[in-house]
């Protein structure tokens, strides 16, 4: 177990320590596997929802719209051809399942090394709570000024916190979730990962068994 110091929302250090497990922390970094799930979980938010229609799907008639010959115009035999404004789209999209199955040992896995990795290099956080008095932008921005995180910021709390996601709402660089849904993505696409005690908590009781 590695113990690691615990601050407070003025960016001071508690005098309290928290022990992290090596089964959820002390992972070695696996970066095909780390992509190969950042890639199942994109894809599964994509909605594959767009179409258009094919020149057999147009609605109106294949009538040719003017003779072959002898009016000087290109040849047509059809204006539900591409070349004509409302008509079918070549090689139309079509609604499409984009999903991608990983499995759950290959997900645990994942985001035990990418959390891991966070530790190794400095980027986790851990906080005492993030009570904040009230829901105000300027509040939150106080705390990220104490702590210094000038970069992208996932908060992450075991409960939901209002106050903590109305006060975030208007920083583009800062995002709040839960500890239960705390996914791979989240933990690699920010710069600095905050967490409560009680998150940390839950989430090294839901993968040691």
């Amino acid at each position: 177990m590695a113990s690691v110091k615990i601050y407070n929302m003025l960016g001071e250090d508690s005098g309290s320590t928290i022990s992290l497990k090596k089964e959820v922390f002390g992972a070695e970094y696996n970066e095909a596997l780390i992509h190969q799930v950042v890639v199942a979980y994109l894809a599964n938010n994509r909605q594959g929802t767009k179409s258009a229609l094919t020149r057999s799907e147009v609605r109106g008639h294949a009538k040719k719209p003017w003779r072959q010959k002898g009016t000087g115009r290109a040849r047509q035999g059809s204006t539900k051809g591409p070349q004509w404004r409302g008509g079918g789209i070549v090689f139309a999209p079509k609604p499409r399942d984009f999903s991608k199955k990983v499995n759950k040992e290959a997900k645990k896995a994942a985001f035990i090394s990418a959390i891991s990795t966070k530790l190794k290099e400095k980027e986790l956080v851990i906080l005492d709570n993030l009570n904040l008095k009230d829901y105000k932008t300027k509040t939150l921005v106080e705390v990220l000024a104490n702590l210094k995180l000038d970069k992208t910021v996932i908060f992450v709390t075991k409960d939901i916190n209002d106050n903590l996601i109305k006060a975030s709402g208007n920083l583009e660089n800062v995002d709040v979730t839960t500890a239960n849904i705390l996914n791979v993505y989240d933990i690699v696409c920010c710069d600095k990962l905050v967490l409560t005690v009680d998150a940390i908590q839950q989430i090294q009781e839901a993968y040691v068994k």
